[in-house]
């Protein structure tokens, strides 16, 4: 399973991705977000699905970066799209027989020399795409479940850069402790608005063991503050009801 992340907030983009392939008592890692950087043009991929779909695909759009130039994001994420289509003719029945499902979910975020602003974007299987930003600043491929609630209550369009990571790690953690399947090391991309310059960093679990453990006192601490006037009335019919 994965776990890859990316948030488009007004002063930037934040990508966070999980390393982790294969689970049980035989790991492997392998990064899978990509970054691609020239002259006014700053991109990132992360994707969720086969591997080997995954894989193909991007050798298909690191050939055709070597012959065309994009001076905007959509025109990059509709050549990559083409590239899964392309990936799915040539093996989807493959696949199929094999009991494989077709399947690659796509986070492509950054800017190009024309684009106005950072982009993000989230590119289906099918190779059709939905352009993310106001009302909507994030979106989660792969194990999306567990780490959802507090990007919805937190993560605003206005919120920083740095918010915005915090938040961001937090759902990875929030993901981690449910699953067996999403796990350290994880990537980090930062990417500052017409900076045209992606930042990346990767944190292995000892980096941030000590942040998951402040997290989860905070929420300790912060469940024993919450109010309990309302449970009153429950708690004497239970009381009643056991005399």
């Amino acid at each position: 399973m994965t776990y890859c992340l990316g948030i488009k907030v007004k002063e930037g983009l934040i990508a966070i991705a999980d390393t982790r392939i294969t689970s049980g008592t035989d790991t492997t890692i392998k990064k899978k977000v990509w970054v691609k950087q020239k002259d006014h043009f700053s991109l990132y991929i992360m994707t969720s699905g086969l591997r080997s779909v995954r894989d193909k695909a991007m050798v298909y759009f690191e050939e055709m970066l070597e012959h065309k130039e994009y001076n905007k994001l959509y025109k990059a994420v509709n050549a990559f799209g083409e590239q899964v289509k392309r990936v799915a003719n040539e093996d989807r029945a493959t696949l199929e027989k094999a009991g494989f499902k077709f399947d690659l979910n796509t986070v492509i975020g950054g800017q190009l020399k024309d684009d106005e602003e950072h982009k993000l974007f989230l590119l289906y299987p099918e190779g059709n795409w939905v352009e993310l930003g106001s009302g909507a600043p994030f979106v989660i491929i792969g194990n999306s479940g567990h780490g959802k609630p507090i990007l919805n209550r937190v993560l605003k369009e206005d919120s920083s850069m740095r918010l915005a990571l915090k938040v961001g790690f937090l759902s990875f953690d929030s993901t981690r402790v449910s699953s067996n399947n999403v796990d350290f090391p994880i990537d980090v991309v930062l990417y500052k608005k017409d900076s045209f310059d992606m930042i990346e960093q990767r944190y292995e679990k000892k980096d941030l063991e000590y942040i998951s453990d402040q997290w989860a006192q905070e929420l300790s601490t912060a469940l024993q503050n919450v109010g309990e006037d309302w449970m009153e009335k429950a708690f004497h019919n239970l009381s009643e009801n056991t005399v």
